[in-house]
């Protein structure tokens, strides 16, 4: 069964709108400049956008029709245990976030995401190495939380 982009994307939509109004009915923190309303609403209005791309159908000229191809893939792709792949790294980095520390950890996670996505080596090395610094400068300095150091710490 297939959903049309604009019943996908106008779903997600809502969602994002639920989310934002949801945000926005936290309580601020006295003293703080971003507070836990933030993190919602920012979610929200991405999800606003990103599902307003989708019903419109920005983008869908890029997409190029894949044909089915009998038998192909992988033996994980073949089963339908990429289903697993999410779940599993989350547990990986409940597991491990302590002794690795988040670099180390998010990096795999998002080395093995990609891998699981069928992105190459030479696109999920990078990524995976650039993005968790990323993520910790966000959640450092932006949030304000602190993210185990492990056997790497981030240089700020």
């Amino acid at each position: 069964m297939q959903l049309s982009d604009r019943i996908t994307g106008g779903a997600l939509v809502l969602l994002g709108a639920a989310a934002a109004w949801g945000g926005s009915k936290l309580p601020a923190v006295p003293g703080q400049d971003v507070g836990p309303a933030a993190f919602p609403m920012l979610i929200g209005f991405g999800l606003i956008f990103c599902g307003s791309l989708i019903a419109f159908g920005v983008g869908r000229s890029f997409e190029v029709e894949e044909e089915p191809q009998e038998n192909s893939g992988s033996l994980m792709a073949r089963l339908g245990l990429r289903v697993l792949v999410p779940p599993a790294l989350l547990l990986f980095y409940a597991l491990a976030v302590d002794h690795l520390g988040f670099l180390l950890t998010a990096g795999v996670m998002v080395f093995l995401g990609a891998l699981a996505l069928r992105a190459s080596v030479k696109l999920a090395l990078p990524l995976a190495i650039i993005a968790p610094f990323f993520v910790h400068l966000a959640f450092y300095r932006l949030l304000r939380v602190p993210l185990p150091e492990g056997l790497l710490g981030a240089p700020w």
